[in-house]
């Protein structure tokens, strides 16, 4: 099985626009928020590790205030050569709608052990207790993903570290819909896929 089998087995590469092929690992590691209004309306944040973006679902999408904790459903594994990917995915096909990237930069893995010594991502994500700096267009700063069983199911929180890039007041979600690749809202490239 290869790492992004699951990826592929779930769609129908000759009726979703979506990449079917992977890119050359960056220099340095990205990574991309999507907007997505699938079934329900959410944003899937990727972070490129080992040649793949590991990916989560986060229904109310990343907030900058540190005392929220997001809720983020693993989801397969994608290619990295999604991260550029905007447009619509057909209704019957796994994932059927709209996805626009509403954010995506670099990434500085700063998760540590006891001693001092960084952590592989690999290693950290198999533990469940990933820290990252992002250097985004929209969110900056370090945010932790912490996995936290419940109900037999995995899942995990999205949580902004407190620094200086912290903002309580601050709402992207909300302020800044558009694309930082096309600039248009997610609403605007679900009508131009209908005409």
């Amino acid at each position: 099985m290869g790492m992004l089998s699951e990826y592929k087995e779930k769609r129908d590469f000759r009726k979703t626009p979506e990449p079917d092929n992977n890119v050359t690992s960056h220099d340095t590691p990205i990574f991309v928020i999507q907007k997505h209004d699938a079934t329900t309306l959410h944003y899937d944040f990727r972070l490129e590790i080992d040649g793949v973006l590991k990916s989560w679902a986060v229904p109310k999408g990343p907030s900058t205030n540190p005392s929220v904790k997001r809720l983020a459903i693993p989801t397969e594994d994608h290619p990295l050569g999604y991260a550029d990917f905007e447009g619509v995915i057909p209704e019957d096909e796994y994932g059927g709608g709209t996805v626009i990237v509403w954010d995506t930069g670099t990434y500085k893995n700063v998760k540590e052990d006891d001693d001092g010594n960084r952590i592989p991502m690999q290693q950290a994500y198999e533990n469940g207790e990933i820290t990252v700096v992002l250097y985004g267009e929209k969110l900056r700063g370090a945010y932790a993903l912490i996995r936290t069983p419940r109900d037999g199911k995995e899942q995990w929180l999205l949580i902004k570290t407190d620094d200086e890039e912290a903002d309580a007041r601050r709402n992207p979600t909300s302020t800044e819909p558009q694309s930082v690749i096309s600039g248009k809202t997610i609403e605007e490239v679900e009508q131009e896929g209908r005409e």
